[in-house]
C-alpha cells in the first residue's frame, strides 16, 4: 500500500532529485508533473491517483496514473491517445476522468489547450520561409584556398613544361624515336587540330570581307560610270531666219543707205542682223557689243563694206 502524506512529508522536508529551488518559488522537473509547480496536488510521487496530458512528435496523449498498478511500476502510467479535433480530446478527457478530482480534470484540459496553442505556431512557423544559418568553418576554408593556390601553381607549371617539350619535338631535338604516353600524343594532336580549324576560319572570314569590299568599290563605280552617261549632251542649234525678219532686215538697209546718200560720206551705221532668240552655247560668253557695218562712198569706186 502506498502512503502519500507519508511520501511528501520525506519529499517536502528533505530531499527530491526533482525539486529546483528558487529565491521565490520551488518547481518540479519531473516529465508528468501537471503544472511544473512543486507542491501537494501537483506532485506526481505523492498522488497515486494522477493524471496528465503530454505531447509526442505533434500527437497528444492522456496519461493516468492508478493505486491498482503501484506494484507494477512498468505498468503504471496507462497512454489514451487523443484526436486531433479539439472538442474530441475534450470529450474523451471527460470520459476518462468521470470520477476524478476537478483539480486534475481542469490542469489536463488547461495543458491540453496549452499544447494545442503552441503546435499550431509550430506548424505555422514550419510553413513560412525561414533563413537558415550556416555556421562558417575557418579552417576548412583556409586548408581548401592553400590547396587551390598550390594546384594552380602545379598547373601552370605543367602547362609550360609541356609546350616546351612539344617545341623541342617539332625541332627535332630529341631524335626521330620517342616514349611518351599515348594520352598526351592524343591531346596534342587535338589541340593542333583546333590551331588548325581556328586558322581556317580565320582565313576565310579576312577572303569574305575582302570579297565584300571588292564588290562595294564595283557597284559605286558602276554608280558613278551611269550617273556620267544620263548626262544629255545639248546643242545649241543654227540661228534659222524667218520670213518677216528677213523683211525687216531689207526695209532698215534701204533707209539706211538713202540717209547716207543724202549726207554725203557720213558714216552709216545698221545693223547686221537681229539677235537670235536662242540660247548661246554653253562655254562661250554671249558678246553685248552690236556688229557694225560702215560702207564709204566714192565717185569711181562701188560701195565696199567694211564690217567691224
Amino acid at each position: 500500500m502506498q502512503h502519500d502524506d507519508v511520501i511528501w512529508s520525506i519529499i517536502n522536508k528533505t530531499f527530491c532529485q526533482y525539486k529546483s529551488q528558487t529565491k521565490s518559488q520551488r518547481f518540479c522537473r519531473n516529465e508528468y508533473n501537471l503544472t511544473g509547480l512543486c507542491n501537494r496536488n501537483s506532485c506526481p510521487l505523492a498522488n497515486s491517483q494522477y493524471a496528465t496530458v503530454r505531447e509526442e512528435e505533434g500527437v497528444c496523449y492522456l496519461y493516468m496514473k492508478t493505486v491498482e498498478r503501484a506494484a507494477f511500476p512498468a505498468r503504471l502510467w496507462e497512454k489514451v491517445k487523443l484526436s486531433r479535433n479539439f472538442e474530441k480530446a475534450m470529450q474523451q478527457i471527460n470520459e476518462n476522468l468521470v470520477f476524478w478530482q476537478g483539480f486534475i480534470k481542469q490542469k489536463c484540459k488547461q495543458r491540453l489547450v496549452k499544447i494545442t496553442q503552441y503546435l499550431i505556431r509550430m506548424r505555422k512557423l514550419k510553413l513560412k520561409r525561414q533563413k537558415k544559418i550556416v555556421p562558417l568553418q575557418r579552417k576548412i576554408e583556409r586548408r581548401e584556398r592553400r590547396r587551390e593556390d598550390k594546384a594552380l601553381i602545379a598547373a601552370r607549371l605543367d602547362n609550360h613544361i609541356e609546350k616546351e617539350l612539344l617545341q623541342r619535338l617539332k625541332s627535332g631535338t630529341y631524335g626521330d624515336i620517342y616514349n611518351f604516353s599515348q594520352r598526351a600524343f592524343e591531346q596534342a594532336l587535338e589541340t593542333e587540330e583546333v590551331d588548325g580549324e581556328e586558322n581556317e576560319v580565320e582565313k576565310e572570314t579576312e577572303e569574305e570581307a575582302e570579297e565584300e569590299l571588292d564588290k562595294e568599290l564595283e557597284e559605286e563605280l558602276e554608280a558613278d560610270y551611269d550617273d556620267e552617261d544620263e548626262t544629255e549632251r545639248v546643242f545649241v542649234e543654227d540661228f534659222d531666219e524667218s520670213d518677216d525678219d528677213m523683211e525687216d532686215f531689207d526695209d532698215e538697209n534701204l533707209d539706211l543707205e538713202s540717209s547716207s546718200e543724202d549726207s554725203s560720206g557720213e558714216e552709216e551705221i545698221t545693223p547686221k542682223a537681229k539677235p537670235s532668240k536662242s540660247k548661246p552655247p554653253k562655254g562661250k560668253k554671249k558678246s553685248l557689243r552690236p556688229k557694225l557695218e560702215i560702207e564709204y562712198e566714192t565717185e569711181a569706186e562701188p560701195k565696199q563694206k567694211v564690217v567691224a
